[in-house]
């Protein structure tokens, strides 16, 4: 997780991030984004701002219009520049087309990275991510993967209600779907988990990834996997009360108006994430008595003036899970480690596949990796997660055709 406030060196501007790791080295990756994403997003929030006071400018000394030849050599320098039609600028305010240019950007930029490293494989793992830029009552989001947003507002009768701002991205959505299929990618479930759609390479019945954009996931990219953020706009009014982001680890045993009234009935805003997380904790326990927890983390962000507006908390003991550019949240500490970071697993576990004695072996083999300090197992964790199935064999002679 990670908290900016004065985001961009603005001070009514504040970014929040969920991002949330599955494969191998899911932990790794997860880790690399949230410490690297913001810090490119804010530097694209800035060149566009600059941009567009040159085209002004330019525009103003010209008399009416730039050149053709003009705006070419001032984007020249950027090929992931997109275009906004005429219909979405007449719809949306200036700082969400800004905001849109700057995060499909960011995004980019940040997945082309990841590719590059050498010190994390990312063939075989990835990460989500739900970002959020609020500035004023100006609230912009990007999200890739399952992980969720939802707002906490007023209806007309006063009452609490939940307005979930983003979409799930799962091959289940027929538009995902279509995608994956076209760039010869395969989407189906198994025979005993049809409520979970997966996507399987061309030729291989792995990995299954259990959703349809991801940061890394490499395997996967040349055949409908993208990383493309899905991007909306908010004005927020008074009735709008607090922003919730959580992993999916949250959002399979919890509906969103659940989470709504515990963040509401908590005995304070500093603890709000941190009863989320035990709500989600126990809610686990009892509908899937034999499978692990996921991973919950969780940022609330309060929306009205108060100076305590922030909170978060996660189900992992990591002292370096939350990233915060100043100390107002609250971090929480529940349930059991197993790894160097927040972000090991994502998706809906299968019921069946994990027994007590497993469970307990697994307990006691993360207990010993994090008391003398060792890296996650990698075989360990695929083993017990299900966002990916099964690793396709990597054979590098073969990896760019």
């Amino acid at each position: 997780m990670v908290v900016w406030e004065n985001f961009a060196s603005r001070t009514d501007t504040v970014f929040c991030g969920v991002f949330d790791g599955h494969g191998p080295h899911g932990h790794m990756v997860a880790k690399r984004v949230r410490d690297s994403l913001p810090s490119k997003l804010s530097a694209h929030w800035e060149v566009s701002l600059k941009s567009e006071d040159v085209l002004k400018e330019i525009s103003l000394n010209a008399g009416a219009s730039l050149y053709p030849e003009d705006a070419s050599l001032i984007s020249a320098a950027d090929d992931s520049r997109v275009s906004i039609d005429v219909e979405e600028t007449g719809k949306h305010p200036e700082i969400f087309q800004t905001l849109k240019e700057s995060f499909l950007k960011a995004y980019k930029v940040m997945d082309r990275e990841l590719k590059s490293y050498t010190n994390i494989d990312c063939f075989c793992s990835g990460t989500t991510a739900v970002t959020l830029i609020k500035q004023g009552q100006d609230l912009v989001i990007g999200n890739v993967g399952d992980s969720r947003a939802i707002l906490g507002t007023r209806d007309k009768d006063g009452s609490l209600t939940a307005v979930q701002l983003t979409v799930d991205l799962k091959p289940n959505l027929p538009a995902e779907a279509e995608r994956i299929r076209k760039c010869r990618g395969r989407v189906f479930s198994l025979r005993d988990e049809p409520e979970v759609a997966r996507v399987w390479l061309p030729n291989s019945d792995s990995p299954g990834l259990a959703m349809a954009r991801a940061f890394g996931d490499f395997c996967l990219k040349d055949f409908g996997l993208i990383s493309v953020p899905e991007i909306s706009y908010r004005r927020l009014t008074g009735k709008d009360e607090f922003i919730v982001l959580a992993t999916d680890g949250i959002w399979d045993v919890l509906t969103n108006d659940e989470v709504v009234k515990i963040v509401a009935s908590a005995s304070s805003r500093s603890c709000a994430a941190r009863s989320l997380v035990e709500s989600a904790v126990r809610a686990w326990r009892t509908k899937y008595p034999t499978s692990k927890v996921d991973d919950c983390a969780v940022v609330c962000l309060f929306l009205d003036s108060n100076s305590n507006n922030l909170s978060t908390a996660s189900n992992t003991e990591d002292s370096d899970k939350t990233v915060s550019m100043k100390a107002n949240e609250v971090g929480a500490k529940t349930g059991d480690a197993s790894g160097p970071t927040a972000f090991t697993r994502s998706g809906t576990v299968r019921e069946a596949e994990v027994s007590e004695e497993e469970i307990e072996e697994a307990s006691e083999h993360e207990e010993l990796l994090s008391e003398v300090g060792a890296e996650w197992s990698a075989l360990e964790g695929v083993s017990r997660l299900n966002t990916l199935l099964t690793l396709p064999r990597f054979v590098p002679d073969k990896d760019e055709n």
